[in-house]
């Protein structure tokens, strides 16, 4: 499920244990693993995050990627599509993370119109999930501005790195909504990258 995407921003191209020396680079640029809410690996560990995916991927259960900027040729980040569910089609975008320098840039809505258009005119899906870190205001604030919509939060849901519980806040996009949403991430787009 992992084919390689590309717009004229960002190629997402699927995962590979060679890309781990690249996305460690990336994760140093603003030492992202410092943030206690994110799930960005700590020095030494990349490799161990990226089989971790790969064995997700061989699965069934994720399509992880590089995220690739055009412009410089280099890897700046991740993202991959996990919770892959088959009746009703579903999955949720996430494990997101970009080097400092590309955050709050073109960078996330290239990315993500990449996976919602992929999701939804090439997989079928019914519906696509985000899920971030209560903690985590950048997250939710960059998900809303996808045109995403809130649906609620998952108290003591999942366990972060250093053990504690998180609460989860969960956003959505459905099928008959992309055709608006579509709209407004191109416009989003040429704004941000014009």
């Amino acid at each position: 499920m992992a084919d390689r995407l590309e717009n004229a921003w960002v190629t997402l191209e699927p995962m590979a244990l060679a890309h781990v020396p690249a996305l460690e680079q990336a994760a140093a640029d603003g030492d992202l693993w410092d943030l206690w809410f994110t799930s960005v690996p700590r020095p030494g560990s990349m490799a161990a995050y990226v089989e971790k995916a790969l064995r997700g991927q061989a699965e069934g259960r994720m399509a992880p990627w590089v995220v690739r900027e055009n412009t410089s040729g280099d890897i700046v980040g991740t993202t991959r599509y996990y919770d892959i569910t088959p009746d009703p089609h579903r999955v949720a975008i996430g494990y997101t993370w970009y080097a400092k320098r590309w955050q709050r840039s073109h960078l996330n809505s290239a990315c993500k119109h990449l996976l919602l258009d992929n999701a939804f005119q090439n997989l079928g899906v019914v519906a696509v999930e985000f899920h971030t870190d209560a903690y985590n205001q950048d997250s939710q604030r960059a998900i809303e501005r996808l045109g995403a919509k809130r649906e609620g939060v998952l108290r003591a849901h999942k366990r972060r790195e250093d053990g504690s519980l998180r609460d989860t806040v969960c956003y959505s996009i459905l099928a008959t909504e992309w055709p608006d949403v579509d709209k407004w991430l191109q416009l989003r787009l040429k704004r941000l990258a014009g």
